[in-house]
């Protein structure tokens, strides 16, 4: 990057560490290729709380608030822009494109976590998306700006596809009661199922572009789906989604299989996805009919 580039990016601020080290990673999608994007990664200590004072005292005493992480992740494009490429580019960033321009920075962004997720053999280190963030904002600069996560101009990102999600959301949990059956699992009167987990980890996988990982994880859930369920097959709602789900045992076995030996088609992908949708609508039916 030389000083008379710009360069496009997009940054996301979140408030713990996201995993991999402070510093500049190049992103590729093969061995020997140019890399299309830079993630620049820096974070800054900071604490938890601030304890108000008084007017002519001193601290209250107690313990020091914990210390926690702020980090900024800036994916930085590669290609060079000029500026009337950069200002029109950032003009759509901001408006029209902001949904799939956070989709896009999210998506790599999030490879370069499970990278390192899988590099640290650690499970706990987690994807993130959108709504989790403090701050989204795009913008350019000069490249040895945007490699220190600052920029000649930039616009905060308010994506309209994150409202939808939060509507949904809030419809989806309407329908599950969460707070209800919280107090149910804590206090014993129910269980998490295993299909329930597993359901979740391929609903991830199929929304961040994952299908491989979906197809198989889909397959299980769908087979625990059908053994866990059974103990509710008389609940109203459940005993003729079963029959649905025996249905889409042997097309997500495939799915897998076709999985395990490269990546899935669409005609799959899609399968993956109706299939994942029964065991899901089966999961909020066992919800919605719970007795808590």
């Amino acid at each position: 990057m030389t000083l008379d580039r710009l360069y496009r990016f997009v940054q996301f601020e979140y408030a713990w560490p996201l995993g991999p080290a402070d510093g500049r990673y190049l992103i590729r999608d093969h061995a020997g290729e140019e890399a299309h994007h830079v993630l620049v990664l820096a974070a800054w200590p900071t604490t938890t709380g601030r304890r108000a004072r008084r007017w002519g005292r001193g601290p209250a005493a107690g313990p020091e608030p914990a210390r926690t992480a702020l980090t900024r992740a800036t994916l930085v494009d590669t290609a060079v822009v000029d500026d009337q490429g950069a200002a029109a580019w950032l003009a759509r960033a901001a408006g029209d494109d902001a949904p799939a321009t956070v989709q896009d920075a999210l998506r790599w962004l999030n490879h370069a976590i499970r990278a390192h997720r899988a590099a640290a053999a650690d499970p706990a280190v987690r994807e993130v998306d959108a709504a989790e963030a403090l701050a989204i904002r795009a913008g350019f600069g000069a490249g040895f700006e945007v490699a220190d996560g600052t920029w000649t101009a930039a616009r905060d990102l308010h994506a309209p596809a994150a409202d939808g999600a939060r509507g949904r959301r809030a419809r989806r949990e309407a329908a599950l009661r969460p707070q209800e059956r919280l107090a149910a699992l804590l206090s014993g009167r129910d269980a998490v199922l295993a299909c329930e987990e597993l359901a979740l980890r391929a609903r991830f996988d199929l929304d961040h572009g994952r299908p491989r990982e979906a197809a198989m994880q889909a397959h299980l859930a769908i087979e625990a789906a059908v053994a866990e369920l059974q103990a509710f097959a008389r609940t109203p709602g459940i005993g003729e989604r079963l029959a649905g789900l025996q249905d889409e045992r042997e097309r997500l076995a495939a799915a897998a299989n076709e999985a395990l030996a490269g990546g899935p088609s669409e005609a799959t992908i899609a399968a993956v996805a109706a299939g994942l949708g029964r065991i899901e609508a089966a999961l909020r039916a066992r919800a919605a009919a719970a007795d808590y």
